[in-house]
C-alpha cells in the first residue's frame, strides 16, 4: 500500500539538495515525489508563476538511522519561496534489470 508524507519547506530559492528520513522507505523503495509553491492564505500548493520541481530522487537504506530519500529541489524564482513536497512511497521494486 502506497504512503505518502507532505513536508513543507519554507524560504527555497535555487537548486537544493534534500534528504528527508522515513522508516517506510529503503534502497529498494520506489518513491515518487512532486512539488510545488505553497500558499499560505489557502493551506494549499499554489500552482504559480514560478518553476518548482524535483529531480535526482535516490531512495537510501537506513545509513545510521531510518532510510528515506534524497533529491534535488529546484525553486526557479528571483525570491525565495515557500514550497510543499510530496513524498510517497509504493512499496519496493519487484524487479532490477539491466539493460
Amino acid at each position: 500500500m502506497a504512503q505518502s508524507v507532505r513536508l513543507l519547506y519554507r524560504g527555497q530559492k535555487g537548486t537544493i539538495r534534500k534528504n528527508h528520513n522515513w522508516a517506510p522507505i529503503n534502497a529498494n523503495s520506489a518513491v515518487v515525489i512532486t512539488a510545488a509553491e505553497f500558499s499560505a492564505a489557502n493551506c494549499r500548493p499554489l500552482l504559480g508563476a514560478a518553476n518548482v520541481y524535483v529531480t535526482n530522487i535516490g531512495p537510501h537504506g537506513p545509513e545510521g538511522g531510518t532510510g528515506g530519500v534524497e533529491f534535488l529541489l529546484h525553486v526557479d524564482w528571483e525570491t525565495p519561496l515557500d514550497v510543499i513536497v510530496t513524498i510517497t512511497v509504493l512499496g519496493d521494486i519487484d524487479v532490477f534489470q539491466e539493460v
